[in-house]
């Protein structure tokens, strides 16, 4: 259940300066895991413009429906909706080595199967493709997620190593959150 409004996004996890730190380049395709409101989906699109190809993967259609509206209105052709569980295997339906970036933003503490949604991003991932992930560092008293389902910057960076990652830097994602850029093992840094 994702409890973040498109407001809470843009003000705590700041998608369009975020998206400066991912590297993006014109041409490159890249995924949204658990896209939610779509603020970071946006953020990409208008970084791409016309180029590239962006993939919003969420459970919930209404929120899907929004981005794809969202994007219709200022003309991002690029954008793909797809509606799935990204708790399953294979469960972005995108095929083996195919991006050059996944994003995965205030998605962990919302999921069970986190070894899953890691092992789907290494495996669509190219050898020398980006894994990004934001999410937030703490409570804050109810402002973000419920203190037991926090996912602390460390058990992000075990759970990513365990399915193949390398953590190349940390940046600031935001007052409340933190980021982190991996590459998989024996992939080149940025």
């Amino acid at each position: 259940m994702n409890r973040m409004t498109a407001l809470d996004t843009a003000t705590f996890a700041h998608p369009k300066r975020n998206v400066l730190e991912f590297g993006v380049q014109p041409g490159m395709k890249v995924a949204d895991f658990g896209a939610g409101s779509g603020a970071y989906v946006l953020a990409l699109a208008e970084r791409l413009g016309n180029s590239g190809h962006i993939y919003a993967i969420d459970i919930q259609r209404d929120l899907l429906r929004r981005i794809q509206r969202e994007a219709e209105a200022r003309g991002w052709k690029n954008v793909e909706i797809i509606w799935n569980d990204l708790e399953q295997p294979k469960g972005s339906h995108i095929s083996d080595r195919h991006l050059d970036l996944v994003l995965i933003s205030n998605l962990l503490f919302q999921i069970g199967s986190k070894d899953t949604l890691f092992k789907e991003a290494k495996r669509i991932l190219k050898h020398r493709g980006t894994l990004v992930v934001i999410d937030w560092s703490g409570s804050f008293g109810g402002l973000g997620p419920l203190a037991k389902e926090v996912v602390s910057k460390d058990t992000a960076i075990a759970l990513a190593q365990a399915s193949g990652f390398d953590l190349v830097r940390e940046f600031t994602a935001g007052a409340n959150h933190y980021g982190l850029i991996f590459k998989p093992v024996g992939g080149n840094g940025i």
